[in-house]
């Protein structure tokens, strides 16, 4: 039997990079779409047959059609959708840019919204498929890091999560989020040393989550075992929000 195929957004570092090869070892075909064509093509080479780097800018339209419509004309089906790529501009509601905000909901949900609605119709004519969409702790509770635009973009992408499972669960496809929260990834890195014990003394595992912990929320989301779920939002926070 063909492996399943999997598209994954913003897959070249971090989360989306652990998804990514997580998925390899769950014996899927990986498609990584992302714009840092350097790290792409590395990672290509790291699971040569296993995965493939796809330059993609979720921010267009016409690119995101275009990667679609390859990967299905190049491996006759796609199985698997994993929205993970996403942006974040640092500044309070005063100082943000009207143009900085509108990037955050281009990428955040525009780019996730275009990916599923070329998807979509490519699982209904197969009646089976998987999305999964990457949010963040700030859709459910607001942002805490002074980024106004981040966690009003993840609040609109849990509800397209939501819109797009009963949408298509007639056609025996499930849609559902992961919401991370303080993870080990480049971004956290940057913290201060003060900074990074403020947010572990918050969490009640007391310690940073790590991209691999999302990544198999992930692959379980994709798995027979959760074709019962469909429009949920699972958080990986350590506990720091139980909702």
């Amino acid at each position: 039997m063909a492996k399943k195929i999997a598209i994954v957004t913003g897959g070249v570092t971090g989360i989306g990079r652990a998804i990514a090869k997580t998925l390899v070892e769950h014996a899927y075909t990986v498609m990584v779409c992302d714009i840092d064509e350097q790290r792409g093509e590395q990672l290509a080479q790291e699971f040569p047959g296993s995965l493939y780097f796809y330059h993609c800018n979720v921010a267009k339209e016409e690119e995101i059609k275009a990667v679609v419509e390859r990967v299905y004309c190049e491996h006759g089906r796609i199985d698997a959708l994993v929205n993970n790529a996403g942006i974040i501009r640092r500044r309070t509601s005063e100082e943000i840019k009207v143009s900085d905000w509108d990037e955050v909901f281009q990428v955040n949900v525009r780019g996730a919204f275009l990916f599923c609605k070329y998807v979509a119709p490519l699982m209904k004519q197969a009646r089976r498929g998987k999305i999964v969409n990457i949010s963040s702790i700030a859709g459910k509770m607001g942002d805490i890091t002074s980024a106004p635009g981040y966690g009003p973009s993840k609040a609109a992408l849990d509800g397209l999560t939501k819109t797009f499972a009963r949408e298509l669960a007639p056609y025996g496809i499930t849609v559902n989020g992961v919401a991370p929260h303080a993870i080990e990834t480049e971004m956290s890195a940057q913290w201060t040393p003060e900074r990074r014990e403020s947010i572990i003394k918050a969490i009640p595992l007391q310690r940073l989550g790590k991209p691999s912990e999302v990544a198999a929320a992930v692959a379980f989301l994709l798995s027979e075992g959760a074709d019962f779920i469909t429009g949920e939002i699972i958080d990986v926070n350590g506990g720091y929000l139980m909702d």
